[in-house]
């Protein structure tokens, strides 16, 4: 069978050239991500180890992609999720404290649950079950984090003793300060030029700067062979057996699930692809893999895999077929495997401008928030402030459908709280109570 055939062209109105316009187009609005999530995660793991999470990162969002173009025959494109990775690195690992071994079988069991979810039919229940207003407050609550996070490596804002944290003027200075700042201008520029790849060429142009200022050396070499010798098979499942392990499992769990839907639905919209009853056409193979790849990136040494937003830019220029998602992942693999000399030598300060830019695009959902209505406003407040303010996506989750059950019941209103919400704001309360030492 051709691959127009397969891919049916034709009735998409596309042809070979707009596909891989378009895998290219996304290809570069999110190779950002074979650097970012590299940093994010060797904060957990160690420095030592970016060459293998390099690897994991490009091999994971690779492989994952090409099954989605294959098998859900869908121009989506998939890596290691922003958000998820930070949560892994800052909420569960110097957070809470568990190792990374145990962070990387709690996203390796979330990603086993996503599969049978989607194979079992349970996943619309659970859809069903939590409202619109915390899944919107959940993305954008982790676009704070992010900021957050990006705020800090830049130097933007320290810790105070006196108002927990303020402006880090004493980094006005410093040269280190001025590559993130020199990369958020540029980001900035290219951004409002609509400019694909904006976020990857200001980490490019950072870096460089980082070099030539002395912040940064020079790499070896520009390109290396892959490595896995770091992160593979490095999962500990027995650290899982305790109650707040499971608490961070739910976490990934919850935040991946409702994150791929609402990608996914808007990428479909966006595509075309969504029915008049808002229905979406193998949706199933879609989430399906998104789950796989979740727990084949664990095996690898790396965080959860998610559908990516960025998707749209090939939609965007014409891509409608699984074939877009080939190119992507054929680009993954062939670039992404063997830049780790490069990523090596990347600052954090040049990372910080994509945190924050990426944070920005997360928070934009919080519009379709009923701000008019308290039972839904209040609860959706907790998340979205809870997740950045206690450094902890769970948390946030966990202050969110409490406060939901709550204020619906006080109000009167508890008919319109679907029955699972009442077992998950109990399991949060148990958590809770878990943590500060009462039960």
């Amino acid at each position: 069978m051709a691959l127009d055939d397969y891919f049916e062209f034709k009735k998409f109105g596309t042809d070979m050239r707009t596909e891989i316009l378009a895998g290219v187009t996304t290809f570069m609005t999110m190779s950002y991500i074979i650097f970012v999530n590299p940093l994010i995660l060797s904060d957990a793991i160690g420095k030592e180890a970016i060459p293998s999470l390099v690897t994991a990162t490009a091999l994971s969002a690779g492989i994952a992609t090409i099954i989605m173009g294959l098998y859900a025959r869908k121009p989506f494109a998939l890596a290691p999720g922003m958000g998820l990775n930070a949560y892994f690195t800052y909420g569960v690992v110097l957070g809470i404290g568990y190792s990374w071994q145990i962070a990387l079988a709690a996203v390796f069991v979330e990603g086993l649950i996503f599969i049978a979810l989607s194979l079992s039919g349970v996943r619309t229940a659970v859809i069903n079950a939590i409202p619109a207003s915390q899944k919107y407050a959940i993305g954008a609550g982790i676009g704070l984090f992010l900021t957050l996070i990006g705020m800090k490596a830049a130097g933007i804002v320290v810790d105070s003793p006196a108002t927990l944290v303020t402006l880090g003027t004493q980094n006005f200075s410093s040269p280190e300060f001025w590559v993130a700042m020199i990369g958020l201008v540029i980001a900035f520029l290219l951004m409002v030029r609509n400019v694909p790849g904006a976020l990857l060429f200001s980490i490019i142009a950072a870096t460089l700067v980082a070099v030539v200022v002395g912040v940064s050396p020079p790499p070896d070499s520009i390109f290396a062979l892959p490595t896995l010798d770091k992160t593979l098979f490095q999962l500990d499942l027995s650290g899982l057996l305790s109650v707040g392990a499971i608490g961070v499992v739910f976490a990934f769990f919850m935040v991946d699930f409702f994150d791929t839907l609402g990608t996914v639905a808007g990428l479909s919209a966006k595509a075309g692809f969504m029915k008049e009853d808002g229905s979406i056409p193998d949706s199933e193979k879609i989430l399906l893999t998104d789950a796989i790849g979740t727990s084949f990136g664990a095996l690898l040494g790396t965080s959860t895999v998610t559908t990516y937003i960025e998707s749209a830019a090939g939609i965007e220029e014409g891509g409608r077929t699984g074939m877009t998602a080939v190119v992507v992942g054929l680009l993954f693999l062939a670039i992404g495997l063997f830049v780790s000399p490069i990523a090596k030598i990347i600052p954090s300060q040049a990372t910080a401008p994509a945190l924050m830019i990426v944070g920005f695009y997360m928070i934009t959902v919080v519009r379709n928030i009923d701000f008019d209505d308290l039972t839904e406003a209040l609860p959706a407040f907790f998340v979205l402030v809870t997740i950045p303010y206690t450094y902890s996506i769970a948390d946030g989750i966990g202050a969110g459908f409490l406060s939901y059950v709550i204020l619906k019941v006080v109000a009167g209103r508890y008919r319109e709280v679907h029955p699972l919400m009442y077992v998950l704001a109990l399991v949060f309360a148990l958590y809770f109570l878990y943590l500060g030492g009462i039960i």
